[in-house]
């Protein structure tokens, strides 16, 4: 299975991180970031396909945006939104791009 996957895990509360927004976008050389698909993340943190099967998935850069603002509320936290940016190089593969969150700092890696 290709595409793109996330997963929020809040390390401060030991649990996943439910109903964050995240947005997936892809630069695009003539015109710049442009959206490539969104989601919410569910009960166990997870979006399982942040492109929808309609979108193409090309080598290029992407970069995901997680609001995590909305998601701390009234919690003081430093990073009101994070995101990561990644080049795919190879459509056919699946790219899982965790998120390890606390309010004053986070982590990511490629996921499998």
């Amino acid at each position: 299975m290709s595409g793109i996957s996330t997963h929020v895990l809040d390390t401060t509360k030991g649990r996943p991180a439910a109903g964050i927004q995240v947005l997936l976008e892809r630069l695009v050389p003539e015109s710049g970031w442009e959206r490539a698909g969104a989601g919410v993340t569910d009960g166990n943190g997870r979006i399982a396909r942040l492109l929808p099967e309609s979108q193409p998935f090309d080598v290029g850069l992407y970069r995901i945006t997680f609001r995590t603002a909305p998601y701390f509320g009234q919690q003081e936290a430093f990073y009101p939104e994070v995101t990561i940016q990644f080049h795919v190089s190879d459509p056919a593969s699946h790219y899982h791009v965790p998120l390890l969150l606390s309010p004053y700092g986070y982590t990511t890696y490629r996921g499998s």
